[in-house]
């Protein structure tokens, strides 16, 4: 699974969700890092250049962490992240990781998202 961050704030999370995943589950026991989302009911409203921050916060609830994300072209966005990760070892093959991050431009209105599961 390859995912692309903007921010370093956002990869420690990252990387510290999927330490503690491991690390839980490494004893045998069940595990969830991060709160699960309906990646459905963010699709319902997510309309590039016209959903608020409001309405994804309405919907989807106060996001895990935020972050600042920089484009190519230079323009300065405000990004939230949703991420979810659960599982159980010896194996760990059922384990899970969710990530959903959120661009917004200085008006607060939805620029892009990118999806991971």
């Amino acid at each position: 699974m390859k995912i692309k961050i903007h921010k370093h704030k956002n990869h420690y999370v990252i990387h510290m969700a999927l330490f503690f995943m491991v690390t839980l589950l490494a004893g045998c026991s069940t595990i969830n890092v991060g709160r699960d989302f309906d990646m459905q009911a963010f699709e319902s409203i997510a309309k590039v250049g016209k959903t608020t921050k409001a309405q994804v916060r309405n919907k989807m609830g106060s996001p895990k962490n935020t972050g600042i994300s920089i484009s190519r072209d230079g323009e300065r966005m405000v990004e939230w992240l949703y991420f979810y990760a659960s599982g159980k070892l010896p194996g760990m093959e059922d384990a899970k990781l969710k990530i959903l991050q959120i661009r917004f431009d200085k008006d607060d209105i939805l620029r892009s998202y990118n999806w991971t599961n």
